[in-house]
């Protein structure tokens, strides 16, 4: 008598993709992200009008009168060509300091988790940076080199080192304690080569959500830094520098500070929402 053995294939784990998009939540906020961006790369070729000319005879012009869809500032610019230049610095900005910031990050974290003899060292200097707030690095900047858009973003890289070195470094601890790591080294493979093809492929995904969360921080700060005077200066158009204009028209024209602060909060709460999915998402003890 003959007994026949049924294989058991396990399902297959839906891909990062559909899990995001079966969740309304972070399919919502995966929208919003992929408009914001297209907005800002698209600005100048998707704005009704130039983002610097003015209209003395439409100054203060509320939103949805006229020939202006969202209004017009103090100085009769469009509100809604500037929201879309606008978007195109804060995004711009966020995407160098955080870029800047997480690749010094992430090689410092690997490099005190790697080289266990310059840990103490790399981790103190991350003890110091973080003892600094990004505030007083943008003040401190902007004193020796001006306010601008280079003070904004060389004070929020430095203010992302030390939390994408933390980061690197715990969970390449982690990765480097796995025994796989001990065979690859018991086979004479290079540190170099080591790193590039194991430690950061399985370091990837808690990096990566940690700066999807970051960059909504950092936009945050960012247009904190702009709405004291520190970061865009005018006529350059930046939600947070936008936001601060408006501030003098604030009780009989709101909707030229309120405008852009919308829309600092939507791009803020889209990324944190986003990054909260792909934290879900990628962690295999959910992916079921």
């Amino acid at each position: 008598m003959s007994t026949t053995v049924t294989e058991v294939v396990p399902p297959a784990r839906p891909g990062t993709l559909k899990i995001l998009l079966r969740e309304p939540a972070a399919a919502v906020s995966l929208a919003v992200v992929v408009l914001v961006i297209l907005a800002a790369l698209l600005a100048p070729w998707i704005a009704p009008y130039d983002p610097f000319d003015t209209d003395l005879m439409a100054v203060m012009q509320p939103p949805g009168e006229g020939a202006y869809l969202l209004g017009t500032d103090g100085q009769g610019r469009d509100m809604l060509s500037r929201m879309l230049h606008g978007l195109r610095v804060t995004l711009a900005m966020g995407a160098l300091s955080l870029g800047i910031g997480g690749v010094i990050g992430v090689a410092m974290g690997f490099a005190a988790a790697y080289y266990r003899r310059i840990d103490g060292l790399l981790m103190r200097l991350a003890d110091i940076m973080l003892s600094f707030p990004a505030i007083l690095f943008g003040l401190a900047i902007a004193a020796i080199f001006g306010p601008g858009v280079t003070a904004v973003v060389i004070a929020l890289a430095v203010a992302t080192i030390p939390l994408m070195a933390r980061i690197a470094r715990s969970t390449a601890l982690v990765v480097l304690g796995l025994d796989y790591i001990e065979a690859a080294r018991a086979q004479g493979m290079g540190d170099a080569r080591l790193i590039w093809r194991h430690l950061m492929p399985n370091c990837a995904s808690p990096i990566l959500v940690f700066a999807t969360l970051r960059f909504g921080q950092v936009i945050l700060l960012g247009s904190a830094l702009s709405f004291l005077g520190l970061g865009a200066q005018p006529p350059i158009a930046e939600l947070g520098a936008m936001a601060a204009q408006g501030r003098t028209f604030l009780f009989f024209a709101p909707h030229i500070s309120v405008i852009p602060a919308i829309g600092i909060f939507v791009v803020v709460l889209a990324f944190n929402v986003l990054g909260d999915a792909l934290r879900d998402a990628l962690d295999p003890r959910l992916r079921i």
